[in-house]
């Protein structure tokens, strides 16, 4: 993902809130699922990462982003943004993006 990508899915994303959290138990196969599931149908997902002191944030995201196939889009604080195009959702030029929905 170029940059200019990136700073353009950072800017979608300051709106979202996080649909996906990752709790006390960490990357359990249920979180992944959810966190599968948010990405086919919206693209762009913000993920809540739990209070494990021993892992660190940016560790997690990149261990979501490798479970899921998606790529990270950005880490703040103990929330992660990760994105991964849907080529079977319907895009025309113009209509409002799936996150956005």
């Amino acid at each position: 993902m170029k940059g200019r990508e990136r700073a353009e899915l950072r800017a979608e994303a300051h709106h979202l809130n996080p649909t996906v959290h990752v709790g006390q138990h960490g990357l359990t196969p249920s979180v992944i699922g959810s966190l599968d599931d948010a990405l086919r149908t919206r693209e762009l997902v913000k993920v809540k990462l739990g209070n494990k002191d021993d892992v660190k944030p940016e560790d997690l995201a990149n261990s979501l982003a490798l479970a899921t196939n998606s790529a990270v889009v950005q880490v703040i604080g103990r929330t992660a943004t990760l994105f991964r195009e849907n080529p079977d959702l319907d895009k025309r030029r113009g209509e409002v993006p799936p996150w956005r929905k």
